[in-house]
């Protein structure tokens, strides 16, 4: 008998250790880890640069109260400003706590220059901001939402896409427009440069604050250091998580100055964000993921396997629909059965993970091997061709 509770529905497989791209289940099983702790193991598992920093931090100091300067935190947050838009970051432990205090931030910026009642944010539809009360009201989902009230207010909807259900829905009241700028959970969703360049012209023109949620699709994910920087756009919020850590939790907020004036002393904390430990862990991923080479190979692998997607959904239009994504954020929508398929592959030693809209999503992690991505193309294909 298990005493965990039974929210979640967990395969019969657990793991021994993993290595790479590579997990090694209690029975002795090699497999192929293309779900990476839902892209947060970003550089894999057991990557020894990582193991060397937790190591020599645990002998240190692993947790100190944020009442007193963090020296490691200093250098994270400098890194994390001089390689983006930000001018400040507030450290936390994961995605929905960035996001919530992302959401904090945009409100209390408008409380902090006389205007209280601007205080509304606008999302899309079915997107995923977290598993809080105030995330899951923010992705306005039904099936997220059902059991949980009473309805956590301020929030607005519109549906992917829809331009001019965007404006109709803004109002003297709304504070900042929140989008994922690659929407993962909601079925790898590619928001296009133009929409986020138009979307910061109404945020300019309207006195709203941008928030791009780049919890999933941050830090690498999409090829660039931040999935919006393609678009030469630059937001006044962004929450992240996920893969600054490698696999160990932090969540931060980043920030512009103006938004940041709002949020002083009290405002906002965290026990355990912003911790030496998180951080020393948080500083070598960074160090090793903003490095351009590193980037520009994920870009080149990435571009591969997409190329070698497309040729199998070619080959089999029966079973694969459509192939989404940008970098190493990759959905396969299925014209079949969704669990089946993720079965099948899982059988093969392939793990993957599924999204909305009957995608399958795979996260490989960003140093991946051109030689783990032909045999994840290999899996695929044989299970296509068996399903067929």
């Amino acid at each position: 008998m298990s005493y965990l509770a039974k929210n979640y529905n967990r395969k019969n497989i657990s793991f021994k250790y993993g290595k790479g791209s590579f997990l090694y289940s209690t029975n002795g099983k090699k497999y192929l880890d293309f779900v990476q702790g839902i892209a947060v193991n970003s550089l894999g598992h057991s990557h020894p640069k990582l193991v060397k920093a937790v190591n020599k931090q645990s002998k240190k100091l692993w947790h100190v109260s944020n009442a007193f300067q963090i020296p490691e935190g200093e250098i994270l947050a400098k890194k994390l400003a001089k390689k983006t838009f930000a001018d400040f970051v507030m450290f936390q432990n994961s995605g929905a706590e960035a996001t919530e205090a992302a959401i904090k931030a945009a409100r209390r910026y408008f409380y902090t220059i006389g205007q209280p009642k601007k205080n509304r944010i606008l999302c899309v539809k079915n997107s995923f901001h977290g598993r809080t009360l105030a995330a899951i009201y923010a992705s306005g989902s039904k099936k997220m939402t059902e059991g949980f009230g009473p309805k956590i207010t301020g929030f607005d909807h519109f549906e992917f896409g829809d331009h001019k259900s965007l404006n109709k829905k803004i109002t003297k009241n709304t504070a900042a427009i929140m989008v994922e700028t690659i929407m993962g959970e909601g079925g790898i969703k590619v928001i296009p440069d133009w929409c986020l360049r138009e979307l910061r012209k109404i945020c300019n023109k309207k006195n709203i604050l941008l928030i791009l949620d780049e919890v999933q699709c941050g830090i690498g994910r999409s090829g660039d250091f931040f999935a919006f920087e393609k678009s030469k756009v630059k937001p006044d919020i962004v929450p992240i998580a996920k893969g600054i850590g490698g696999g160990f939790p932090i969540g931060a907020v980043l920030m512009n100055k103006k938004v940041a004036s709002g949020m002083t002393a009290g405002t906002h904390g965290s026990t355990f964000g912003g911790n030496p430990l998180a951080m020393a862990v948080g500083n070598s991923v960074m160090d090793i993921i903003s490095d351009k080479k590193f980037l520009n190979n994920i870009k080149s692998n990435s571009k591969y396997f997409l190329s070698n997607l497309n040729d199998i959904k070619d080959k089999y239009p029966k079973v694969i629909k459509e192939i989404r994504g940008r970098g190493f954020l990759i959905g396969i929508q299925l014209n079949t059965d969704q669990i089946k398929f993720i079965k099948r592959l899982m059988d093969n030693k392939l793990l993957t993970i599924r999204a909305a809209e009957n995608v399958v999503r795979v996260l490989p992690p960003l140093n991946v091997k051109k030689s783990e991505i032909d045999q994840a193309l290999k899996i695929i294909k044989k299970v296509c061709s068996e399903v067929n």
